[in-house]
C-alpha cells in the first residue's frame, strides 16, 4: 500500500460525542421494516404504505386515554382558577405547540395570554429551523422563567424523542415554580416521566422515514394536543352542545357562523339572527340568552356570569335535544 493510500484510509480519532449514540435505541429513530424499499416503490404503493402506518396512530393515542383524561382535568382546573396553559417545545414539536396556542383565541374567544407557546429559537424558528437551539437546557430554563410561571399554571412539554434538553429545562423551571407539568412524547421509556405530573406517550413505532418525527409522531402529538385544549374549553362552557358559542366574529366566515348558530338554536331567520347579534354586540352567548329569556344585553351578560358562563345553565335548556331535532329534520327533507 502506498503512503498516499495509507493517509487516505487512516481513521480520525473518535470523539466522545461519536463513541456511542444515546438516540439509537429510541423508537422514533428505528428502521421501519415496512418501508426499507420505499425508494424503489411506486407512488401509489408509498401512499398505501403511509396510510397503513398512519392507521396505527389512533390505537396508540387511544391506549393513552386514561393519562390524557388526567392531564385534561389538570388543565381544566388550572384555567378555571385563573392559571395559564403553556406549551414548550422545539422543532416540529414546538411548532405544534404554537399552532395549538394560536387557535384558541379565534375558536374559543380566550385571551391571548391564557394559552401560550414557547418554542426554542422563538418566532424565527417557526419558519426557519434552528436545530442547535434544541440542545440548550439553559435556554429552556430561561425561556420559561421569562413568563414567570406560578403554581396556578400548567406547562406541557412536547418532545417526540423524549430527550430534548430545551424542553427538559422548561419543565424543570416550571416544577420549581410549583406549576403542574405534563409531558407529551412518543417514547414510553422516557426518564422524564419520573419528574412530571403526567406523561402521555403514544407508542407509534418506527417512522416511514427513519427519524422523521414530523410524520406519525407529529400526527399523534397533534391528536393529543387537540384533546388537551378542546376538552377543557368544553368543560369551561366555551361550547353549547357542540357549537362554538364563544367564537370570535372578526371575519365574514365567523360572522356567518354566528348567524347560523343563532338560527339553529332559536329558529330565527338569517337576517333576524343578524339583527339580534348586532343588539348583542356580536356575543353569541348573550344573543341566545336574550332571545330565550327576553333579557336586555346587560341582563343577559349578568345571567351568564351567574351561570358560570354556561349558556345551558343560563337558560335552563340543554342543546342536545334541539340539535338532534335539527339533524332529524335535515334527514327527512332529503
Amino acid at each position: 500500500m502506498s503512503a498516499d493510500s495509507r493517509r487516505r484510509t487512516r481513521r480520525r480519532p473518535v470523539t466522545s460525542e461519536a463513541s456511542s449514540s444515546k438516540w439509537q435505541a429510541l423508537p422514533t429513530e428505528a428502521i421501519n421494516p415496512a418501508s426499507v424499499g420505499i425508494d424503489k416503490a411506486s407512488t401509489t404503493d408509498i401512499v398505501d404504505l403511509m396510510v397503513a402506518e398512519d392507521r396505527r396512530i389512533v390505537s396508540a393515542v387511544h391506549r393513552e386515554r386514561a393519562r390524557i383524561a388526567v392531564a385534561v382535568d389538570l388543565v381544566t382546573e388550572a384555567l378555571r382558577k385563573g392559571g395559564r396553559l403553556v406549551f414548550v417545545g422545539a422543532g416540529t414539536s414546538g411548532r405544534l405547540g404554537v399552532l395549538e396556542a394560536a387557535e384558541m383565541s379565534p375558536t374559543f374567544g380566550t385571551a391571548s395570554t391564557l394559552v401560550q407557546a414557547i418554542m426554542a429559537g422563538g418566532r424565527e424558528a417557526f419558519f426557519r429551523s434552528k436545530e442547535a437551539l434544541d440542545d440548550s437546557y439553559e435556554s429552556g430554563v430561561r425561556a420559561v422563567a421569562r413568563i414567570r410561571p406560578t403554581k396556578r399554571d400548567v406547562l406541557i412539554g412536547i418532545s417526540a424523542s423524549g430527550m430534548t434538553p430545551f424542553v427538559r429545562g422548561g419543565l424543570t423551571r416550571s416544577r420549581k415554580a410549583g406549576a403542574k407539568t405534563v409531558f407529551v412524547t412518543c417514547w414510553p421509556g422516557t426518564e422524564l416521566q419520573t419528574v412530571v405530573d403526567v406523561t402521555i406517550a403514544p407508542a407509534v413505532g418506527a417512522e416511514v422515514i427513519a427519524g422523521s418525527t414530523r410524520l406519525k409522531a407529529g400526527t399523534a402529538t397533534k391528536m393529543v394536543l387537540n384533546m388537551l385544549t378542546t376538552i377543557p374549553m368544553v368543560r369551561l362552557g366555551k361550547t353549547y352542545g357542540n357549537l362554538m358559542v364563544d367564537v370570535k366574529t372578526g371575519s365574514q366566515k365567523h360572522r356567518d357562523r354566528a348567524r347560523r348558530i343563532i338560527g339553529l338554536i332559536t329558529d330565527l331567520e338569517y337576517d333576524d339572527a343578524d339583527a339580534l347579534l348586532h343588539d348583542a354586540r356580536w356575543n353569541i352567548k348573550a344573543a341566545i340568552v336574550m332571545q330565550k329569556t327576553g333579557d336586555s344585553y346587560a341582563k343577559a351578560m349578568s345571567r351568564l356570569k351567574a351561570a358560570g358562563d354556561s349558556v345551558g345553565d343560563a337558560i335552563g335548556e340543554d342543546a342536545e335535544a334541539r340539535l338532534r331535532q335539527v339533524l332529524e329534520a335535515g334527514k327527512s327533507s332529503r
